[in-house]
């Protein structure tokens, strides 16, 4: 038996994440920015929420929480040392957290923010491994970096880049039709990430979601794993004006360009 995995579009670009069960109909919510989308979703599928898994602490993530819950004794498993007080099971890299059949790795990913983390599992009852990765990687993209440094989220993501390619990745947001817009603008010549813009334009046009994507396909297009990448790198010391660039620093060419970027 298989567990599902369902993104759920909460606020104005939020994607809240749903795993369960269709025989026992339990289930866990990531993220829960918005609890009505969350709740509707619960109650039109007959699911009953057993847990709830937190990446980090801005409130588009978090603050659906509270109604969501309510006074139940559903625990709130997340980072540890984060600036939200709603956590009753804190987490740090290296935990395993078990809920049914599945097992989840903790990865400590800051960047975004300090407290950041992703679950990572493999466990035989998905049919795929998922990251659970909240604003750390995106289709296309990665997060800005609000509380760490470049290297800290470079080192981050190659933690997340070290998966199977068939790993879904579940991330927090739909961003992925400018993520794309800029990737082509770093790597113009790609052709795969041209034909994947048209299969986004036409997912979005059908009022469909882009993501989960795969890590597999993260490698290969997404410009903030490829920072070993000849072709990224030739790229981010021509942006620079520099030659010789090691990682860290072709990722923060990157990122800082995609931080103006308004194309």
């Amino acid at each position: 038996m298989n567990y599902q995995v369902d993104a759920i579009p909460a606020l104005s670009d939020n994607y809240i994440w749903c795993i369960h069960d269709p025989e026992s109909r339990a289930a866990l919510i990531v993220d829960p920015g918005e609890a009505a989308p969350a709740r509707d979703f619960l109650d039109r599928n007959g699911l009953t929420l057993e847990a709830v898994l937190l990446t980090h602490h801005h409130p588009d993530h978090t603050q659906g929480l509270g109604k969501l819950v309510g006074d139940s004794s559903v625990p709130v498993h997340g980072p540890a040392d984060s600036r939200f007080t709603g956590i009753t099971n804190p987490l740090r890299e290296g935990d395993i957290l078990t809920w049914r059949e599945l097992s989840f790795q903790i990865l400590a990913v800051p960047g975004h923010t300090l407290d950041h983390i992703a679950f990572n599992s493999d466990s035989p009852g998905l049919s795929r491994p998922v990251t659970l990765c909240g604003d750390a990687l995106f289709a296309c993209g990665c997060g800005r970096v609000f509380e760490g440094n470049f290297a800290q989220m470079r080192a981050s993501l190659a933690k997340l880049r070290e998966w199977p390619d068939g790993t879904l990745v579940c991330c927090g947001h739909e961003y992925t039709r400018a993520n794309v817009a800029f990737a082509r603008a770093v790597t113009p010549d790609d052709t795969e990430l041209a034909e994947y813009q048209k299969k986004v334009e036409q997912l979005l046009d059908a009022g469909q979601p882009t993501v989960p994507t795969t890590l597999g396909q993260e490698r290969r297009l997404n410009p903030f794993l490829r920072w070993d990448d000849p072709t990224v790198v030739a790229s981010a010391e021509t942006r620079a004006g520099e030659q010789g660039l090691d990682g860290d620093r072709v990722f923060g060419v990157i990122r800082e360009w995609k931080d103006g970027f308004r194309g």
